[in-house]
């Protein structure tokens, strides 16, 4: 299977967003969007449909984030994002500041401010957020 590319949706009905334009941007995602999709008791879900805005730690301004997935069972909504384990943790100190060290700093950092305000934005509409990784997918 290839990382990335358009997911057909089998039961549209279930869709929210356009079920024609549903993009995969990892294995992690497609096997996330295929669970959504064929689980019967997810009611609707939809990929990349709702934005929030954040601050930036990096450049101090407002930027957009488009959480992977909105998910409704029974009556509990949830924001989801799929991410790789390593990704969640901060990454450790190291005495030499490679490009590849910078990178990941400010990744985390990113990925702290766009989830700080995912998850204020689910307290204030009564949802949940949660971050799935490998680990959740059982890969």
């Amino acid at each position: 299977m290839r990382y990335q590319g358009k997911y057909r949706v089998s039961f549209p009905r279930k869709y929210k967003g356009d079920p024609r334009n549903v993009i995969y941007r990892s294995s992690w995602e497609y096997k996330f969007m295929k669970w959504c999709d064929i689980t019967p008791s997810v009611e609707e879900w939809g990929s990349e449909e709702i934005v929030i805005p954040y601050t930036s730690p990096v450049d101090g301004r407002r930027h957009r984030y488009f959480p992977d997935f909105y998910v409704k069972i029974g009556k509990k909504k949830y924001l989801v994002e799929v991410k790789p384990y390593k990704q969640t943790k901060e990454p450790k100190t190291q005495k030499r500041h490679t490009k590849r060290y910078i990178n990941e700093v400010v990744t985390y950092a990113v990925n702290q401010a766009k989830w700080k305000a995912a998850t204020e934005f689910c307290v204030d509409n009564g949802w949940e957020f949660m971050l799935i990784t490998e680990k959740e997918l059982k890969i």
